[in-house]
């Protein structure tokens, strides 16, 4: 019943994860909607937003979702808005989380040397190129394993992002957990007095009708 009467393909869908076909404007409003219309208390949907804020600011790409539910989960947070919460880290606030971790993390570690948002993402790429190649060379003679470029990666970005982005992360996630528990709040008191009026409404309605019978 509500599934896409034609599915989109693999590209359709790797290109909405970049940009949605209703903008990234919309997007975000959809998310927000969904948050505050999820069925549990207030504080449990803000500690599970927390934690998907929270694991966006990890360099733990592809275990986001995993990551934020096992959270919530330890914490006792609503773990489907922990999954809306990973939406926080996306394309277009990605770098800026990245830069900001990882430059930090540097400073922290004592770690020197420049880097790029683009740095930053091409030594992932290149990382990742090297663990499937790591991973695969036991089983061809064509492949030879290197971990020199990954221990470098991991001194060079991925420990300073995974230092880095803790403070940041908290501080960010805290902040949403206190901002959006009164939202919650307030949007759950006016759902409860729309039903009360519709409630009203029909019981003065009903009273009408039996009048009118009587």
């Amino acid at each position: 019943m509500f599934k896409r009467r034609k599915p989109l393909s693999y590209a359709q869908m790797w290109t909405e994860m970049f940009y949605p076909r209703s903008g990234w404007k919309r997007a975000s409003k959809y998310v927000l909607h969904r948050l505050r219309r999820l069925p549990d208390q207030p504080h449990r949907v803000a500690r599970g937003w927390a934690c998907g804020i929270f694991i966006s600011f990890t360099p733990f790409f592809g275990f986001h979702f995993m990551g934020a539910a096992a959270l919530a989960w330890l914490i006792r947070g609503n773990i489907l808005a922990a999954l809306l919460g990973t939406f926080v880290g996306n394309p277009l606030t990605t770098p800026f989380i990245a830069l900001t971790s990882v430059g930090l993390g540097r400073w922290m570690l004592g770690v020197e040397g420049k880097f790029t948002p683009h740095l930053i993402f091409d030594e992932f790429t290149r990382a990742g190129s090297e663990l499937w190649n790591n991973l695969l060379a036991p089983l061809s003679a064509e492949r030879t394993a290197h971990w020199d470029q990954l221990l470098q990666f991991n001194e060079q970005i991925f420990l300073p992002y995974a230092v880095g982005g803790v403070l940041p992360g908290i501080a960010v996630s805290v902040a949403a957990h206190y901002l959006t528990v009164p939202l919650i709040k307030a949007y759950h008191r006016h759902r409860e007095k729309q039903m009360a009026e519709r409630i009203a409404r029909a019981k003065a309605r009903r009273e009408r009708e039996l009048v009118e019978k009587g």
